[in-house]
Formats: structure tokens, C-alpha cells, sequence
């Protein structure tokens, strides 16, 4: 009876052990769930994106079939843009042909088979060729006026800011840009610059969007160390630049 009595007793001590196991356990994991989770916004906000942008790159390209384009979402379409493209450069730049001439051509050998089709049509007995109205719309003139303009008077504005002197960075950008375009220029005449940009432009978009997270990762080191070689820069340079007096002038 002793002996039976101690078994039932260690059964019990071990189903005790088992539930009070089970409780904290399960209390453990209540308390991990009360435990407020990070945000994937608040996580992803803290990574570095090329140019600070927020969106994808789809978005940013403006979206619609110019994005798709250019990151070959219709690989069909992207592949007949850079192969026309790449036709006329060739035609333009390697066999020297002109785009005046070129123009002409065709509109020569598209006047003479429609007058051609035409006449004959009345001595088969067919229906002349359906020569379509082409006409500009108004409203698609306008737009793109409108839009111009708006792309004109921004750079306008952006160029005032520039030269009035209100921000030293930016003007230091804008002419190590152009002194890079002016180099660029001298070693391609503009078709072929013009060429190679828009090559650059269906080709970058897409390896960024594929390698977006190395790439930014190599951009944040990289503006990382501008940014301290313009404060080396600027405490050397810069700052021993002498100031006219400009706001003592304005202030008598």
C-alpha cells in the first residue's frame, strides 16, 4: 500500500509539473503577443533609397506603358523601340544618310503607290485604296504645349534659384554636370549622344529595379563619403572665401 501510495504520488507531482509547465509556456507566448510588433513601414523607411525615393520604381517612372517600356514589362514593344532605334542611328550615323532625304524618300514611294493604286483601281474594277484622314487634334496640341511650358518655366525657376546665389551645393552640382556633358560632347556628336542616352535609358531603369537593394546600399556609402569630402571642402575652401559686404550695404 506504501509503495502505492508513493506511485500515485509521483504521477501526480509529474502532472502538476506537465500543467504548470504548459501555463507558463503559454503564458510566455501571451506575453510575446502583448509585446507591440515593428511596423514593416517603420522597418523599410529606415533603409536608404536611391534619390530619397519612397515609391517603387515603376511609380516613379510615372507608370503607365512609358514605364512598362522602359522596364520591359512588354518585352515585344521595349525590343522594337531599341531595335528602331538602333536602326536609325545606324542609317543616320554609320551610312551618313540624312533625315531630310530620308523623309522625302518615303514620301515619295507612299504618294507614288497610292496614286498608282488609285488610278488603277478604275480599270480593274476594285475599290480605291482607303486613304485615311489624318488630322492633329487641338486638345493634344494644347496638352503638350501646356506641358512644355510648365517644363520650361520650372527649369527657368530652378536656374534663378541657381544663380542668385541661395544655394552653394546646388550650384556646385549644376556645374560639374554640365562641365561632364560639356567633355561628353566633344567625344559624340548629338545623335549619337542622344543615342546613347536613350540605350542608358532602357537598360538602367531595369538593372535597378532588378539590384535596387545593392545599389542603394553602394549609393548610401558613396553620398556618405561626398558628404565628407564637402564638409573637408568646405572648412578648407569654402569658408575662407571672402564675403562682400552686401547686408551692410542693404541695412544703410
Amino acid at each position: 500500500m506504501a509503495e502505492h501510495g508513493e506511485e500515485t504520488g509521483s504521477v501526480v507531482e509529474s502532472l502538476t509539473d506537465k500543467i504548470h509547465g504548459h501555463d507558463s509556456s503559454s503564458s510566455s507566448d501571451s506575453d510575446d503577443d502583448k509585446k507591440p510588433s515593428l511596423p514593416a513601414d517603420s522597418l523599410h523607411s529606415k533603409v536608404y533609397r536611391l534619390f530619397g525615393r519612397e515609391r517603387p520604381v515603376h511609380k516613379v517612372l510615372g507608370g503607365g506603358k512609358p514605364a512598362d517600356v522602359l522596364l520591359w514589362r512588354n518585352k515585344k514593344t521595349s525590343a522594337g523601340v531599341l531595335g528602331v532605334s538602333t536602326a536609325m542611328w545606324v542609317l543616320f550615323e554609320l551610312l551618313e544618310y540624312h533625315l531630310i532625304t530620308l523623309v522625302c524618300h518615303i514620301s515619295i514611294f507612299s504618294l507614288a503607290i497610292l496614286f498608282l493604286w488609285s488610278n488603277a483601281s478604275t480599270f480593274i474594277n476594285k475599290s480605291p485604296p482607303p486613304i485615311p484622314v489624318v488630322q492633329l487634334p487641338e486638345k493634344c496640341a494644347l496638352d503638350v504645349a501646356s506641358a512644355l511650358r510648365i517644363e520650361i518655366n520650372r527649369a527657368f525657376a530652378i536656374l534663378r534659384d541657381i544663380a542668385s546665389g541661395k544655394d552653394l551645393k546646388n550650384f556646385l552640382a549644376v556645374i560639374f554636370g554640365l562641365w561632364v556633358l560639356s567633355i561628353a560632347g566633344s567625344w559624340f556628336n548629338f545623335l549619337t549622344l542622344s543615342y546613347i542616352c536613350f540605350v542608358l535609358l532602357l537598360t538602367m531603369p531595369l538593372l535597378y529595379e532588378n539590384y535596387e537593394d545593392h545599389v542603394d546600399s553602394f549609393a548610401e556609402k558613396a553620398m556618405a563619403e561626398i558628404k565628407k569630402q564637402y564638409i573637408v571642402f568646405d572648412a578648407k575652401v569654402l569658408s575662407k572665401i571672402p564675403k562682400g559686404p552686401l547686408k551692410e550695404n542693404k541695412k544703410d
